[in-house]
C-alpha cells in the first residue's frame, strides 16, 4: 500500500477516486451516479441516507465502501425495540476491578450502516443524531470520541411506513445527500440473475484500494478546492429560492446552503479539478436540498414532490457566468 501523501493535489484526488469507485464497481451493481453521490458525501464529510425498496443492493455498497477505502464498517439493525445504549455502548461493571468501565457499542467504527432507521424510536434516533452532528457519545455523562473518519449510510424504505418514526428534521438536516439507488437496468439485473445461479459462488466483495489515512486527505483535498463569488451567490439564491416557492412550508436551511457548497467542492474533487464548476451545485442540488424540503399541505394533497420543487427552483435561478480563464483561482476565504 503506498504511503499517504500529506499534500495530495486535485488530480492525484480525482485519480484515487475512480479507482476506488471502479473496484467498487466491481461489486456492487448500481449506477455509476450514485456510487460517486455516496463518494461525493464521504469527501465532505458528511453522511448519506439511501431511500429505496428492499433488495437494491444498500448494504452491499456500504460495506464495499468500508473495504475498498481501508476503513473499519459496522451495521446496526433499527428495530422498535432498540435502545440508546445498544447503539452507543454502556458502562459495564468489571467483577475483577470493582469498577464501572465503557463498552463501546456499535457506533464505534469508521463506516456505520443504520438499516432501516426510521424503525427506531425518536429517543434511540437521538442518540445517533449527537454522533453524526458532533462526531462522539455521551453515556453516564460522559463523553466519547468517535474513530476518524466517521460516515453513516443510512437506509429507509420509502413506501413501507408501517410501524416506522418519521426521521425528525434535524435529523434529515445532518444528511448531506440523500440518494437512492433505483432499479437495475435489464443488464444489469441479468448479471445479479447470474450471479445468483451458482450457489456456491461467493457475494462480491471488494478488496482494499487505499489505506484509511487516504480519506482524511481526500477530504482536505475537497476543502481546498476554489469557488468563485458568482457562484458562492448562486449556492446561497438556490437556497433562498426554496423559501420562496408556495409550495413549501419550511425550506432548505442555511446548514442545508452550506451542504450544498459543500458537496460542490466534494464533487468537483471528485472529477479531479481544484475549482468548482455550475455543473458541480446543479449536479448535487436534488440530492441535497430535497430531503430538506417540508411541502405545505395542499402541496402533499396535490401529490407534488420535493424532487420536483426542486428541479423548478434550478429551472427559475439564473445560472452565473463564471470565468475560466484562470482555472478557477476563485475566492478561497
Amino acid at each position: 500500500m503506498p504511503a499517504p501523501n500529506a499534500d495530495m493535489d486535485h488530480a492525484e484526488a480525482g485519480q484515487t477516486c475512480r479507482r476506488v469507485l471502479d473496484a467498487i464497481g466491481g461489486a456492487v451493481v448500481a449506477d455509476d451516479r450514485f456510487l460517486e453521490g455516496v463518494l461525493t458525501g464521504v469527501l465532505a464529510q458528511g453522511h448519506v441516507l439511501l431511500e429505496d425498496v428492499p433488495g437494491t443492493g444498500k448494504t452491499l455498497t456500504a460495506r464495499s465502501f468500508a473495504d475498498a477505502l481501508g476503513l473499519s464498517f459496522s451495521r446496526i439493525q433499527f428495530t422498535p425495540d432498540l435502545l440508546p445504549a445498544d447503539i452507543t455502548g454502556s458502562n459495564v461493571y468489571d467483577e475483577e476491578s470493582g469498577a464501572f468501565e465503557f463498552a463501546p457499542g456499535p457506533v464505534f467504527a469508521n463506516v456505520v450502516l443504520a438499516d432501516e432507521i426510521n424503525r427506531a424510536p425518536p429517543k434511540t434516533q437521538a442518540a445517533l443524531l449527537e454522533a453524526m452532528g458532533e462526531k462522539q457519545v455521551t453515556v453516564d455523562g460522559e463523553t466519547h470520541p468517535l474513530p476518524e473518519p466517521f460516515f453513516v449510510i443510512a437506509t429507509q424504505n420509502p413506501i413501507e411506513q408501517e410501524g416506522t418514526f418519521g426521521l425528525p428534521e434535524a435529523q434529515r438536516d445532518r444528511f448531506v445527500l440523500t440518494l437512492a439507488m433505483g432499479y437495475p437496468d435489464f443488464d444489469d439485473e441479468r448479471t445479479l440473475i447470474d450471479r445468483r445461479a451458482d450457489r456456491t459462488a461467493q457475494t462480491p466483495s471488494v478488496g482494499q484500494v487505499v489505506d484509511g489515512d487516504v480519506v482524511s486527505e481526500l477530504q482536505a483535498a475537497a476543502e481546498t478546492v476554489a469557488v468563485d463569488g458568482k457562484l458562492r451567490d448562486y449556492v446561497v439564491e438556490l437556497g433562498r429560492a426554496t423559501r420562496e416557492d408556495d409550495r413549501v412550508e419550511v425550506g432548505v436551511s442555511p446548514r442545508g446552503v452550506q451542504r450544498l457548497f459543500e458537496a460542490s467542492r466534494a464533487a468537483a474533487a471528485l472529477a479531479g479539478r481544484s475549482y468548482v464548476v455550475p455543473d458541480d451545485v446543479r449536479g448535487v442540488v436534488p440530492g441535497t436540498f430535497a430531503h430538506r424540503l417540508v411541502l405545505t399541505t395542499e402541496a402533499e394533497v396535490r401529490g407534488v414532490r420535493p424532487e420536483t420543487v426542486v428541479q423548478d427552483v434550478l429551472d427559475r435561478v439564473s445560472v452565473p457566468a463564471v470565468d475560466r480563464s484562470q482555472d478557477g483561482r476563485a475566492e478561497r476565504q
